[in-house]
């Protein structure tokens, strides 16, 4: 086969130097404002981002940028190594010699939504975006002689079906050793080079985002929905290894109105309570000392509503934190602003119905904690690409599919009520209409 020309190894080397230059870029900016918790796995951002985070997301989510990786990477094919993989090297048993067959990556098209939880399109994407990055940390001497398609089609695939290391091994045609690494490496990728992805949205955004949320349920400066989704581990931590127990992770999430993603804390045990990961989340922290929340408020029959979340049982009232009244009379406007903010909270439901879809999030997840905190990480940033890019084919629109432990925006109890939180409240409810 004939060596590419010359503009088409120009065009591949300039697609790898730019995607690896932003996401070098993205780093040294996250380094600014370091996660304030080790278990913080993907924060919002600070105000020091607020500037630059909406003109790289923009940058790499636009339909120009999008097409111009999906072309670029179309000549990113069967590339050949230079190295010989080390024959006694464990990671290399059962491995492909040279590049892997093409029949490993579906032929047919509808087949991707299946298979990945993506279109071809967003899959083609993705191998452009994520190549120089995903090729660059083989094992030292021992390169996987992979190509990009098959390293992300087997991370992809672990974690749109679950299956097994074995499954995906018999599969793709590589060692379980080799697919460990595949899978772990994406996810490595993505929660390292690509978490921008999830971000609280600069101030300039913050009206676009209140604004949805009013023409949904008709609250004005909602900027988000707070809840607390928990998800099953059976792995081999120490924890568990002797008693067969399942754990559960605890993954904080704010989402807009379109289910985006705003800010992920993931990283706790799942028997700390909402009010525990809240307050040890930067998100707290940065909005208590006023770096979030603080650009718009308005005034409803005299009194002060900043920007604020709605959230449900297990956290407090606060002045940012709103949360349902507790055992509201029938017909009052108390009841009509619980009603509205379940309208509003269908979006978070959806978000955490859409993160359980992906196959390894979908029952308890099989491997060590820090490997399913990873998990949950990558499966939310591809959240977000797929919504920016519409492509729908990993989300989950139908309310029939919620499941009832996640429905926990009914009711929230009094207690220790926050005086200046209970004014906003009261306030809001005077113009909640009766749904």
């Amino acid at each position: 086969m004939p060596p590419p020309p010359n503009n088409v190894n120009r065009s591949r080397a300039l697609a790898a130097l730019l995607s690896s230059l932003v996401s070098q870029l993205l780093l040294l900016l996250l380094l600014f404002c370091p996660s304030s918790t080790p278990f913080s796995l993907l924060n919002s951002f600070s105000s020091t981002h607020q500037f630059f985070f909406p003109l790289l997301h923009h940058f790499l989510s636009t339909s120009e940028t999008s097409a111009t990786f999906s072309l670029l990477s179309s000549f990113s094919r069967k590339r050949k190594r230079t190295h010989s993989p080390n024959s006694d090297d464990p990671t290399h048993a059962n491995a492909v010699s040279g590049s892997a067959p093409d029949s490993v990556i579906p032929k047919n098209p509808d087949s991707y939504k299946q298979t990945f939880k993506m279109n071809c399109s967003t899959f083609e994407w993705l191998c452009g975006l994520l190549e120089p990055l995903l090729e660059c940390r083989d094992p030292v001497q021992s390169p996987l002689n992979l190509p990009v398609e098959t390293r992300l089609g087997i991370g992809l695939f672990r974690l749109a079906t679950g299956s097994s290391y074995q499954e995906i091994s018999r599969r793709f045609r590589v060692s379980e050793l080799i697919a460990k690494f595949c899978v772990k490496h994406l996810c490595r990728v993505l929660c390292t080079n690509y978490r921008f992805w999830v971000g609280f949205p600069a101030e300039n955004e913050l009206y676009s985002v209140s604004t949805q949320f009013e023409k949904l349920g008709g609250l004005p400066n909602c900027c988000g929905i707070i809840n607390c989704a928990r998800f099953k581990v059976k792995g081999s931590d120490s924890v568990l290894k002797y008693s067969h127990l399942e754990d559960t992770v605890a993954a904080q999430l704010v989402v807009d109105a379109s289910s985006r993603i705003l800010s992920i804390t993931a990283g706790f045990r799942g028997n700390k309570s909402n009010l525990t990961v809240l307050n040890s989340s930067s998100l707290y922290k940065d909005t208590e000392t006023g770096a979030l929340l603080h650009t718009r408020t308005l005034y409803i029959n005299n009194v002060a509503v900043p920007q604020y979340l709605i959230g449900g049982g297990g956290y407090p009232l606060l002045p940012w934190l709103l949360v349902p009244f507790a055992d509201p009379l029938g017909g009052s406007s108390e009841e009509n602003f619980n009603n509205v903010v379940k309208i509003m909270c269908v979006p978070m439901l959806k978000t955490i119905a859409s993160l359980r879809g992906w196959g390894v999030l979908s029952g308890p997840i099989d491997a060590e904690f820090k490997t399913a905190v990873a998990n949950i990480g990558a499966c939310s940033i591809l959240h977000n690409m797929l919504l920016a890019r519409e492509d729908y084919s990993a989300f989950c629109d139908e309310v029939s599919e919620f499941r009832v432990d996640d429905q926990s925006f009914d009711y929230t109890l009094d207690e220790n009520l926050n005086e200046k939180g209970s004014a906003i409240r009261t306030a809001l409810s005077t113009i909640s209409k009766r749904v």
